[in-house]
């Protein structure tokens, strides 16, 4: 499938990640509470299972936010190379939203992290060259996601929907004035809803 994807986890009151961004708390504060389905509580179930299959599917390249890829904000004054370990779980290209510019950094298992100081345009179109027909993925977070949105690429989102209020964080939807999905598979457990929609096909394409 070479469609362009976006897979989020989603508070009830829209956040996909809470305040205070940190090393210590990378989703922000409580944001981990919109991730249960799919790292480790024992109430997870086989919709879980599923949802996490749609979510880990291999693709041939990212485009990801800065804020998504690290703590750091401004010059790159520290070495960082991620939140992943020595083998980050993309195993394809990454190309990272930013204003600075930064060498690509390899890592183990085929992930490179490609930094594009260019706007979002210029890093979606490298995407598509790199993924070569194999599909890419707006990975997060909210900014890159909203851009993404303003563009009109996302061919398939998939949205997580925990029965958590956050209160405060980063949104995706903010200053999107339509949604031109339609739901085409939901899957429910305790933890989420996952509802995986797809673009609305325009009159032109039909």
């Amino acid at each position: 499938m070479s469609d362009t994807t976006c897979h989020m986890s989603i508070s009830l009151d829209g956040f996909v990640a809470g305040p205070e961004q940190s090393r210590d708390d990378p989703l922000g504060k409580r944001g981990k509470e919109l991730h249960g389905w799919h790292i480790g509580d024992p109430r997870a179930t086989e919709a879980d299972a599923t949802a996490n299959s749609w979510l880990m599917r291999p693709r041939g390249a990212y485009v990801m936010g800065r804020n998504m890829f690290g703590p750091i904000r401004g010059e790159w004054d520290e070495t960082w190379d991620g939140w992943w370990g020595a083998e980050p779980p993309y195993h394809a290209p990454v190309f990272v939203l930013t204003h600075y510019a930064h060498e690509p950094i390899e890592m183990k298992g085929g992930t490179t992290f490609h930094f594009v100081t260019g706007g979002f345009d210029a890093a979606y179109a490298q995407a598509l060259e790199a993924a070569d027909g194999k599909g890419v993925d707006i990975a997060g977070g909210a900014s890159a996601v909203r851009q993404a949105l303003r563009a009109g690429v996302i061919d398939e989102l998939t949205l997580d929907i925990a029965p958590v209020l956050l209160g405060s964080g980063e949104r995706i939807f903010d200053g999107i004035d339509t949604f031109d999905f339609d739901p085409v598979e939901t899957l429910h457990s305790p933890l989420s809803t996952h509802i995986r929609y797809r673009r609305r096909a325009t009159d032109a394409e039909t």
